[in-house]
């Protein structure tokens, strides 16, 4: 173990080297060592690694700026603390997110980003007051040339982000709805698409979604990923239903009656996550079709129809969970 820290102490010395080249070298050795060696993590961050990480993520070198971003990104799996402690390291993520040397450095700095957020809710309304972080996570996501791989490391950041729910607002605002909803109409990737709509459930959940989701056609997108004609996947229905219900919830008597509209036209999709998803997805449909049934009565054809099926899978969840 000694000579694990003295190694990460004589890499971390090299950071502050006038020579580019000695900087770029003991880099892609803190990368390398970093990524291979779990127990190295935390004597890496030790020595005092972090805020030289954090100043070359201003760098305009790709090399430098990636292998500081996969460096962080790799610590951040056992030295949450060290990271966030260090003064600035949220400005010097925003600052390589907004403005990449390449794909791979905001992919690795989004992936920081999800990895601080999931791990530790305290960091989660830290983060989330970074308007720029929220902007340029949402730029990526609207980016059509950006790799899958950095989409989805910034669909991961701005879920753990609006975990929080003070967090909505702000990425609402920001024009996370827009940016989301067009993600999901343009992208027929499973887990594009899955990932999407979770964090567009979470963001539902706050007054201010409610008529942006109506400017964009959000529920209807919603409803046609409940349609039985479509492929989407038992996850993406389950985060339909998520979105749907939070709206049904937070939204006006307007938002409301739109969403009722268009669960009764998908009932029998609502029903299937009802009787086949998760714990949680089921619980959520069967609160869905209650909403419907509830707003409709026994007037409406279709609510009449299923009301037999509904009463049913109301029982077999009241058995099941």
């Amino acid at each position: 173990m000694e000579d694990k820290r003295r190694t990460a102490r004589n890499l971390v010395a090299k950071l502050s080297s006038v020579s580019e080249r000695i900087r770029t070298d003991a880099l892609s050795e803190l990368r390398q060592i970093s990524k291979l060696d779990p127990e190295s993590r935390p004597l890496i961050a030790e020595a005092g690694a972090v805020p030289y990480l954090c100043d070359t993520l201003y760098s305009s070198s790709p090399t430098m700026q990636e292998n500081s971003a996969a460096t962080l990104l790799n610590l951040s799996i056992t030295s949450r603390g060290s990271l966030m402690s260090t003064r600035g390291l949220l400005d010097a993520i925003s600052h390589a997110l907004s403005n990449p040397a390449s794909h791979a450095a905001a992919q690795s700095c989004a992936a920081t980003l999800h990895s601080l957020l999931i791990a530790d809710e305290s960091y989660r309304p830290m983060i989330g007051s970074k308007r720029d972080i929220l902007y340029s996570l949402l730029s990526i996501v609207g980016d059509t040339h950006a790799p899958t791989r950095s989409t989805k490391d910034a669909l991961k950041a701005l879920f753990g982000i609006a975990l929080y729910p003070l967090n909505r607002a702000s990425m609402v605002g920001l024009g996370a709805i827009s940016a989301l909803v067009s993600l999901i109409v343009r992208d027929a990737r499973m887990g594009i698409v899955e990932d999407a709509t979770a964090v567009l459930a979470q963001v539902a959940g706050c007054e201010e979604s409610d008529e942006a989701m109506r400017k964009t056609g959000g529920v209807g997108v919603l409803g046609d990923l409940l349609d039985e004609g479509t492929s989407a996947s038992t996850r993406t229905r389950e985060n339909a239903v998520a979105a749907l219900l939070n709206m049904a919830r937070c939204g006006s008597e307007r938002g409301r009656r739109e969403v009722r509209e268009t669960v009764v036209k998908v009932m029998e999709g609502i029903a299937v996550v009802a009787e086949n998803g998760s714990g949680k997805g089921k619980a959520k449909a069967v609160e869905l079709l209650k909403f419907v049934v509830d707003g409709n009565g026994n007037g409406n054809n279709k609510v009449r129809e299923l009301r037999f099926k509904f009463d049913k899978i109301n029982d077999f969840i009241n058995h099941s969970i």
